[in-house]
């Protein structure tokens, strides 16, 4: 078991916790870490026109357990049950959330993370319809910028958030921008 209070201390600093194959968890703080710069956010051409089709409700919080399934459910995962019970805990606590893309009635897409002051860790992504995690990242985003948040940690860099302007910055500039950020007062709910 993770306490909720290591969790968010390890976030303070820089830190995240993933399962491992072994059945341990590994903590991690990347050099380079990945951001997602909120006043640079790229919103691809395909997203645009999915957008303005506006073919999800967003929903927020309303289903973050689901989320966390949905993320978890895939061949290989680092979301194992000691940390879907540590972010169930954390949600629970106010501190970890989900942004959500519902069609129909029906969740088939969203990401989830963890808000601690003006910054957000956003840990992982899941769809079962094109373009549902998309959605709910451009979502996320609008939600970060309404509220004064400025720090979007993406822990690591791929190929698919690199097409929304996603970068990678020393650990150093991280961990100022990180600090900074936690001084703010931003309420993600």
């Amino acid at each position: 078991m993770i306490e909720p209070e290591l969790l968010l201390s390890a976030y303070a600093q820089g830190a995240f916790p993933m399962g491992m194959p072994d059945g341990e968890i590994g903590w991690f703080s990347p050099n380079p870490r990945g951001i997602l710069p909120l006043e640079r956010f790229r919103t691809p051409h395909g997203l645009a026109r999915r957008l303005r089709r506006n073919p999800f409700e967003i929903r927020v919080n309303t289903a973050f357990g689901e989320v966390l399934a949905g993320c978890a459910g895939r061949e290989e995962t680092w979301i194992d049950r000691t940390i879907t019970e540590a972010y169930h805990r954390l949600h629970q606590l106010g501190f970890a959330h989900s942004v959500e893309s519902w069609r129909a009635g029906r969740l088939v897409g969203g990401l989830y993370g963890v808000a601690l002051g003006g910054a957000f860790f956003g840990e992982s992504m899941f769809h079962t319809e094109t373009d549902a995690s998309k959605v709910a990242l451009h979502a996320l985003v609008e939600r970060l910028r309404e509220r004064g948040f400025v720090l979007l940690d993406i822990q690591w860099i791929t190929p698919h958030l690199a097409t929304f302007g996603a970068e990678e910055i020393d650990r150093k500039l991280y961990l100022a921008r990180l600090r900074q950020a936690l001084t703010l007062g931003c309420e993600f709910r």
